[in-house]
Order: structure tokens, then C-alpha cells, then sequence
């Protein structure tokens, strides 16, 4: 495993011409400390500083003993790539400040140029058969890069942050450069639920990628978004709140304290973590509940980060006024009601505090997981104290039983800080219980399981996809049988799978390279070629009908055979149509862009011009609405691609081609369709039929192709076995191309 992401887990420290190694901080480096340094793995990353050349090949060989590669960046990549494109932008933007985000090309092309020196150095160490786990938002060009020169490597992308919804995501000048290179990657992984549906959405209007549930088809790649919320070694937080250092600190910080009630809060400076609101709740408190003071204390510690950078400067200035005047107004000669830090802390320390303290505020504006909720739990030993938790941060999805608060409600904040405080310890430990069950069973070892369970999984599928998909191998097979077929029988779907669907329900009239194609095909003799389509009777003998070719309609409802009339089922009425339009009428009123089309035996919603996403809400709503009318009416509501259509249920594709199969002794069968509709003459086929699926993957087909266009090249190659004589086999392919 190739671990990737910008900084190492440790960093380089320059002091007085001397190089130290220190470990990084962040969520990251603790989250996966205990993975990268197994036999065979490697992290790949920066190594935190500006390195002179001369001093490179020694870092190189210090860090190799430990896993680690590292990648150098120059001082204009630290400053537009790192501080700039990533922190400047990305960061406020995805934690929902876009008021803060600089949209600056020059950063974004330095961007593109560091992610270019990531993917380079790890193509020249990586082979197709390892796994590329790459980590956060300084990399998210990174597995496109890489997949465009290893094409069958298995690709990880987890995103530590919080994925924006679909109308902040969209201000980015580069969106889709973005999601363009996370789409190389083979599970995407977030921390929320949340999160992927906004991915998913993102994908959708700015990609025009559609998918199944969380799965997307990326041209033959079947990709995954998927929810793995990171967590901690719960027992290393376990066994170090256990230790005797640590009790012996626990004891000498209440002592500190007067052996207060103790309160803390945990936090890199940053305006996402909600400190401003932070401190005016606890005001608030002071104010509310005056009986608190000299009685309780919050340890209020925050960790250096940016503070030159103007946004930081000013919280830090706006943090250090708040706290001076909390304390101003509060204080008294054997009492002070905030004992601020703006320092790290050892992991020791960290522990006592955590076992010692009462109440453990964790209260972002907005967060993708944030860990020290759940160090806090492993560290509760005798399961007594209170979890104070943000609905913004990603742990309140798993970590129910903490108080739940909105940050910017800081008069309800207030309000639990108190209940915190004066909650019974029978309930203490029931909700800590329950919260210490959930950290210790999903810990880092089960999130790093499931991810990597999730990435096998997927290429494994893909693998067995890949022998489906109609390779060199599997042409030159068909092509013989192809040859060796005297009575070939093949049925051609039309939308979707020789020509792209369009806005405009008329605009996808054939074009002369398919006309041409079809007269190739269907001029030989030992072929009869049968187009099957929902459109109705008339649309497709006036594009089709001078062919010699037979036609199935509307489903199956109307078919011809080339020099025969058009007949209809005998059994068909459309006495239902008034009740399903009335009920499509409604949507259609309730929908821009949408339109009914009537054909002899059903109608049709289409919804192709409509606002992407309401369309497809309307569709779900319409097949809801219709289910239980359409069954006693003895009607199907099918969806296909941009529209629902109702028609009678005995009228498919499948029972029309059987008459075809009945009455032609073929010896050799092909069938092609795109949508749910051709499912039915897919299940209709015998045994040794040829079926292909076009434009996904799950289907009762044995074969599929990704496109029409691919429709159109394997037509060509039927074209030029099915002519005989070569000068009008190569007149007709002229004109085809």
C-alpha cells in the first residue's frame, strides 16, 4: 500500500542549522500512524519545510527507515499550492465560509503542478498491482493523474473534510477539473452520508454523471462514493488515560484548579472550529447562572495555526479580546474562569486533561469528523463526563448519545453547558457507555478494514467486468460465428444505442453514417435485422421505412416487416389514457421543461430539458403516484433515460422479438439495447444469443459496450464481413466514414 498525502506523518524541524524529526499533528497522522510503518506499505508526502538540494539525499535515507517518502516542494508551491490554492480556497469553501475562499488561476495552476510532481514521483516507484490510498483536498487532481498512466491500479481517495452541497461546490471556478481527477479514483470515501449525497449531486450537474444509489460508471470503470467516518486507537487513548503518569497529572491539574468543576475545549485556531461562539456561551453561562462562578474552570486550549494569514490574525485577536474580557469581568483574587493556552500539548497531557475534565466541549461551525470527541470518550475511564457536541461535526452522526447543540445558538449552547454540569452520573455513564461501545467497535483498524474491504470489492467487480466487455478476444469469436452464420438474426435497439439521446424528442433522427450503416448490414441477404424502439409507428417509417429492414413500435404494440404492412395487437385499448394524463398533466404543470408525447398504446413523460435533479424527483413522485392506478388498470410504468412511460404490461420488447424468433430458424442471434425496456428481449434471447448492453453494467446481457459510438464501430465491422464484393464494401464504408 502507497499511502499519499501532503504532509508526512512526521515533520522536519530547522533549528540553528540542525535538522530534528518531530511527529505532524492532525487527525491524519494519528489516524493512520499505526498502517504505514507494516512491512511493504509507504507513506509518500512533504515533509513539512523548505529542504536545500544538498541536504535532500540525507532526508531521503533518514525517512526510508521508517516508510516514508518524501516529496519536496519549492517556496512558491508552499506558498500558491499549500497555502494558497488548498487553504485559501478549498478550505474556507468546503467548511462553508465562501465569502473567505480566493479564486486565484495563478494558485490553481500551481495546484495542478505540485498534484503533477505527487503523481510522477509515485508512477516511478508504483505498479499496477499496488494499492494508491490517497488522502484530503491538496490532492484531489491525484487519481486522475495517476490513472491515466496505470490504468488498472486500484486507486483510494479519502476526503477529511466535509464535501460542500451542490450550490457552494458550484462557485468554484475549476469544479470540474476536480471531480474530473476524484473520478479516477476507485472508492471515494467521506466521512457522512451527508457528504457523498452532495458528491453524488456535484457529479451529476457539473460531470452529467448518473449513477446507481452511490455507485457512478466512469466510461468502462464502475466507481464508488461511500461513507467510512474516520476514528482513533481506542485503546492506545484507553490504556494511556489507564497510566500512571497520567493519573499523577490528572491529580496535579485539579489541584491547579482548586479542584473545580473542570470544563475543556481542544482546538487548532481556525474560524471553522467555532471558538468566537465558544467563549460567548460560556459568558453567557456566567451570566445566566451566577452560582457557577468561582466554582468552575474551562481549560481553554488552541493550538497555533496560520496566524499570520489575515483571516487567522483577526480570529485570534477577536479570541484573545473575548477571553480578556470574560476574565476581566468574572475574575477574583483566588479564581479565574478561563485558563487559556494558544500552545500544543504532549499526547500525556492531553490524557489527563481528558480524564480529569467534567464537561469536553466540541462545538465546530463545521467539521468533517473531528477526533477529540471520540479521545475524549476512549478516555473515560470510569464513564463519568459529558460530551458536548456540534450537529456540524462529522462525529455526531455516530456519537448520538453526547449533548447535541447548534453552535450559533449560543443562548441554547449556554443552556447545555449547565445541564452538562449538573447531569446525574447514573446518566453519565449510560450515555458514555454507550459512546465508548460505539469508538471501541468502530475504531481506525475497522475504518481502515472497511475501506480497503470497499476497494477490493470494487476491482474485483471491475475485473469481472472486464471479461464482459467486448475486447479484441471476444470481436475475432464473434466474427467467426458472425462467418459462419447462413440465417443471422439481429435486433437493434435505436435510442441510446445507435444514436444519443437529445434534447428534443425529434432531433435524433438517423444521421447518413447509421442509414448507411443499416443498408450494409441489411442488403446481405443471409441477414434480417430487426429495429426495436418505444417511438411510435409513424416517426420511425418515415426515418426507417425505405430500408430493408423490420420494425418493432411503441414496445411491441405496432411491428412491420420490410416489405409488409404495419400491424398492431388485436388485444390493445387505450381507454386509459384520459386517467393517466390528467395525473401527468399535473406534473407537467408543476414542471418546466417537461411535455407528454401520446403514442397509440401509451404515453410518455419526458423530462430531459427540465432543471437537472428536479427532474428526477418528479419521476419518482409520477411512479409513486401511478403504482397502484397503473396495476388495476393493467398498465407498467416504466422509467427509462429522461422519461416515464405508462403503457399496457403484456405489450414489451421480448414478446415482439419472439415472433421474429419463432418463425426464423437462425444460427445466429444478436441482440442490443440500452434501457430497462430492452431487458426484456435480452431475457427473451435462447441460450447461445449474443447480447450486448449499452452504456452500463448491470444487465441480463452477457456482453456491453459503453457507448452508441461503440454500437456504431462493432455495426462497421459487421458491415464489412456482411459485403461480399469489396469495391461496393469499400464504396459503402467511404461514405459511412
Amino acid at each position: 500500500m502507497l499511502i499519499v498525502s501532503n504532509r508526512l506523518p512526521v515533520k522536519i524541524i530547522q533549528k540553528d542549522g540542525l535538522s530534528t524529526y518531530q511527529p505532524s499533528e492532525g487527525g491524519l497522522a494519528t489516524g493512520l500512524g499505526s498502517i504505514y510503518k507494516e512491512e511493504g506499505n509507504l507513506w509518500i508526502g512533504w515533509p513539512g519545510a523548505l529542504v536545500a538540494d544538498k541536504d535532500k539525499e540525507k532526508v531521503i535515507q533518514d525517512l526510508d527507515n521508517d516508510n516514508l517518502y518524501p516529496i519536496f516542494l519549492t517556496e512558491k508551491e508552499i506558498l500558491d499550492y499549500y497555502e494558497g490554492f488548498s487553504n485559501e480556497t478549498l478550505w474556507p469553501l468546503f467548511h462553508y465560509f465562501p465569502t473567505y475562499s480566493i479564486y486565484n488561476p495563478e494558485q490553481f495552476e500551481v495546484y495542478k503542478q505540485a498534484n503533477q510532481k505527487f503523481a510522477d514521483e509515485i508512477l516511478k516507484i508504483a505498479t499496477e498491482d499496488d494499492v494508491i490510498w490517497i488522502h484530503d483536498y491538496q490532492q484531489m487532481l491525484l487519481p486522475e493523474m495517476i490513472r491515466r498512466k496505470l490504468p488498472g491500479v486500484t486507486i483510494g481517495f479519502f476526503l477529511h473534510i466535509p464535501f460542500p452541497s451542490y450550490e457552494v461546490f458550484r462557485m468554484l471556478p475549476w469544479r470540474k477539473e476536480l471531480l474530473t481527477g476524484l473520478t479516477g479514483a476507485d472508492v471515494i470515501g467521506f466521512h457522512t452520508y451527508d457528504d457523498v449525497r452532495h458528491f453524488l449531486s456535484a457529479t451529476s450537474r457539473i460531470l452529467n454523471v448518473n449513477g446507481t444509489a452511490n455507485e457512478l460508471v466512469i466510461d468502462d470503470r464502475k466507481i464508488v462514493a461511500d461513507a467510512f467516518p474516520i476514528s482513533i486507537d481506542y485503546k492506545k487513548y484507553k490504556q494511556l488515560a489507564e497510566s500512571t503518569e497520567t493519573k499523577r497529572n490528572e491529580r496535579k491539574l485539579k489541584e491547579l484548579t482548586g479542584h473545580n468543576r473542570l470544563i475543556i475545549s481542544i482546538d487548532r485556531l481556525d474560524y471553522s472550529k467555532g471558538i468566537l461562539h465558544r467563549l460567548q456561551a460560556y459568558k453567557l453561562l456566567l451570566e445566566r447562572h451566577p452560582e457557577l462562578r468561582g466554582k468552575v474552570t474551562l481549560v481553554h486550549l488552541v493550538v497555533p495555526s496560520r496566524d499570520k494569514v489575515t483571516k487567522y490574525k483577526e480570529l485570534k485577536e477577536e479570541m484573545d479580546m473575548l477571553i480578556s474580557d470574560i476574565n476581566g469581568q468574572y475574575s477574583s483574587f483566588s479564581w479565574q474562569p478561563i485558563q487559556h493556552f494558544y500552545r500544543s500539548f504532549r499526547i500525556d497531557i492531553l490524557s489527563a486533561l481528558y480524564k480529569a475534565a467534567d464537561v469536553a466541549l466540541v462545538t465546530p461551525l463545521r467539521d468533517g469528523m473531528n477526533l477529540v470527541s471520540k479521545e475524549y470518550v476512549a478516555s473515560k475511564t470510569d464513564q463519568r463526563g459529558v460530551l458536548v457536541l456540534s450537529e456540524m461535526a462529522g462525529a455526531s452522526r455516530e456519537l448520538s448519545e453526547a449533548l447535541m447543540v447548534n453552535p450559533s445558538d449560543i443562548w441554547d449552547y449556554a443552556e447545555k453547558i449547565y445541564q452538562a454540569l449538573n447531569m446525574p452520573v447514573e446518566e453519565q455513564k449510560r450515555r458514555m457507555t454507550a459512546m465508548q461501545q460505539t469508538v471501541s467497535k468502530f475504531d481506525i483498524f475497522n475504518w481502515v478494514n472497511n475501506f480497503i474491504g470497499r476497494l477490493e470489492e470494487i476491482k474485483a467487480w471491475q475485473q469481472e467486468l472486464s471479461t464482459r466487455n467486448i475486447n479484441e478476444s471476444i470481436r475475432q469469436k464473434m466474427a467467426i460465428s458472425y462467418h459462419y452464420g447462413s440465417r443471422r438474426l439481429l435486433f437493434l435497439d435505436y435510442d441510446g444505442t445507435m444514436v444519443s439521446f437529445k434534447k428534443q424528442v425529434n432531433e435524433a433522427k438517423p444521421d447518413d453514417e447509421l442509414l448507411k450503416l443499416l443498408e450494409c448490414i441489411s442488403s446481405d441477404p443471409h441477414n434480417t435485422v430487426v429495429i426495436t424502439s418505444g417511438r411510435d409507428y409513424h416517426t420511425l417509417e418515415s426515418w426507417l421505412g425505405h430500408l430493408p429492414v423490420d420494425i418493432i413500435a411503441e414496445h411491441g404494440a405496432w411491428y412491420k416487416e420490410y416489405d409488409g404492412p404495419w400491424r398492431h395487437r388485436r388485444d390493445l385499448n387505450a381507454g386509459w389514457k384520459p386517467d393517466i394524463r390528467s395525473v401527468l398533466e399535473v406534473y407537467t404543470s408543476r414542471t418546466p421543461g417537461s411535455f407528454i408525447e401520446e403514442k397509440s398504446y401509451s404515453l410518455a413523460w419526458h423530462y430531459r430539458k427540465t432543471e437537472s435533479g428536479l427532474g428526477s424527483l418528479r419521476a419518482q413522485e409520477i411512479t409513486a403516484d401511478l403504482k397502484y392506478l397503473a396495476a388495476d388498470l393493467g398498465l407498467q410504468v416504466l422509467q427509462g433515460d429522461k422519461v416515464v412511460e405508462v403503457k399496457n404490461i403484456s405489450v414489451n420488447k421480448g414478446t415482439a422479438a419472439k415472433r421474429w424468433l419463432e418463425k426464423t430458424d437462425a444460427d445466429f442471434i444478436m441482440a442490443i439495447g440500452d434501457d430497462h425496456t430492452d431487458e426484456d428481449t435480452f431475457k427473451a434471447m435462447p441460450a447461445d444469443a449474443i447480447t450486448i448492453k449499452v452504456g452500463s453494467n448491470v444487465s441480463e446481457a452477457t456482453y456491453y459496450l459503453r457507448s452508441y459510438i461503440e454500437v456504431r464501430a462493432l455495426l462497421r465491422e459487421i458491415c464489412t464481413a456482411s459485403t461480399d464484393d469489396e469495391d461496393e464494401h469499400e464504396a459503402l464504408l467511404e461514405e459511412a466514414n
